[in-house]
């Protein structure tokens, strides 16, 4: 595992969906670290140090990219956790998902989540698209300390 300071958790369940995610960042080089783990249960687990990840000590991502649909733990579940603890709940959380359902937007929302994006279906697009959000909250977005 890579324990040096990370500055965007990926949490993604489709592989091909997550290297396409982390070869664009690289590739605009918007993040230097990024994590990627595969479900919520992953997600949660590095967020709060715990199974897998307990001696993980190198603090929080500045912004997390999260999966909606995810066997083990959906991305509503991991957001209501990081959004109710004191340690989780100022990190950025970006929805991205393959739904369009006015419930999971509305879900998301409710919860806390700083910004809901639909995946594009076609390769360019999808890349494009992450290549903005990551521009957005990794360099034009001011976050507290």
């Amino acid at each position: 595992m890579n324990y040096q300071h990370v500055e965007i958790l990926l949490v993604e369940d489709s592989k091909a969906d997550a290297e396409m995610t982390l070869r664009t960042l690289k590739r605009r080089g918007i993040a230097n670290n990024v994590e990627w783990v595969r479900d919520g249960v992953q997600a949660i687990d590095y967020l709060f140090c715990t199974g897998s990840f307990a001696q993980r000590r190198n603090g929080q991502p500045k912004l997390v990219l999260l999966d909606l649909k995810m066997p083990r733990l959906d991305g509503l579940e991991v957001l209501k956790q990081m959004k109710s603890r004191p340690e989780t709940r100022k990190i950025p959380v970006v929805m991205m998902t393959s739904s369009r359902e006015e419930g999971d937007l509305v879900s998301s929302y409710e919860l806390g989540v700083n910004s809901f994006i639909v995946k594009p279906v076609e390769f360019d697009a999808f890349a494009e698209t992450v290549a903005q959000v990551g521009m957005y909250w990794m360099i034009a977005n001011q976050a507290p300390g």
